[in-house]
């Protein structure tokens, strides 16, 4: 960037269905770049006390710059940057939108600082922000499809002893609209199920050479399924709707 006298893109903004993996993407980036990285919660921005708000943004930014190269990951943005105007706490939210572009605009250059934002309604997101400068690359996220779910599997299954009759292939297809989140679920609950069904065997004994008998099997994952629901269709479909209206607009 520097060779060719150009800037790279102070904000990256993710959105997409809840689940989705942003906040695992942003901590990746993060990981490969060798950057450091300040993880915040947008509803953590907001205080009930008049300048504390715009405080907290002043005091992350000024902890990015001090250990840049940074990444910034603001999740739940739209909490703190709705539409202004549009939100009961319209006052706390707008101080904080105006911090946040003092930040992102400032004559205090943010050099070596990416923020990347994450949030569920792109819709709500206030426009200033998304002009050329600020977060000026939107990303959308989506549930994983049946190749990527088969890889969720065998990141969650890895080094779980899984029996013969468990098949990676057969649950990535039985899993059509789960997110990454809800596979994650899914494998822990598989892996709780044969644990209590071991335990309830030896009437709530168990040895520690016991241990190894353990196996995840089939119907284990097929109670995890029953157990762990995915995101309604409805709802998928209403976030897939709002992406595509924002990218219309974006």
């Amino acid at each position: 960037f520097a060779h060719m006298r150009a800037k790279p893109p102070k904000g990256i903004l993710l959105y997409g269905p809840p689940g989705t993996g942003k906040t695992l993407l942003a901590k990746a980036v993060a990981t490969e770049s060798e950057a450091n990285f300040i993880s915040v919660k947008g509803p953590e921005f907001l205080s009930k006390w008049v300048g504390e708000s715009e405080k907290a943004v002043r005091e992350t930014f000024r902890k990015a710059r001090q250990a840049a190269p940074c990444i910034v990951f603001l999740d739940e943005m739209d909490a703190i940057a709705p539409t202004r105007g549009s939100s009961s706490d319209s006052h706390v939210t707008e101080r904080v939108i105006s911090q946040l572009l003092t930040e992102l605009d400032g004559l205090e250059e943010l050099r070596d600082v990416t923020v990347i934002a994450a949030t569920n309604r792109p819709d709500i997101i206030d426009p200033a922000l998304l002009r050329p400068g600020r977060f000026d690359r939107l990303i959308y996220i989506p549930p994983p499809d049946k190749e990527a779910r088969k890889e969720i599997f065998k990141i969650h299954t890895r080094n779980k002893p899984l029996a013969d009759d468990v098949d990676i292939d057969e649950l990535a297809e039985k899993t059509e609209g789960y997110t990454g989140a809800d596979i994650a679920a899914v494998c822990n609950e598989a892996v709780m199920t044969a644990i209590r069904e071991h335990i309830n065997k030896g009437n709530g004994k168990i040895k520690k050479e016991d241990f190894k008998k353990i196996k995840v099997e089939k119907r284990h994952f097929e109670k995890a399924l029953k157990k762990v629901k995915p995101l309604p269709k409805e709802e998928l479909e209403k976030h897939l709707k709002v992406a595509e209206e924002f990218e219309r607009n974006y």
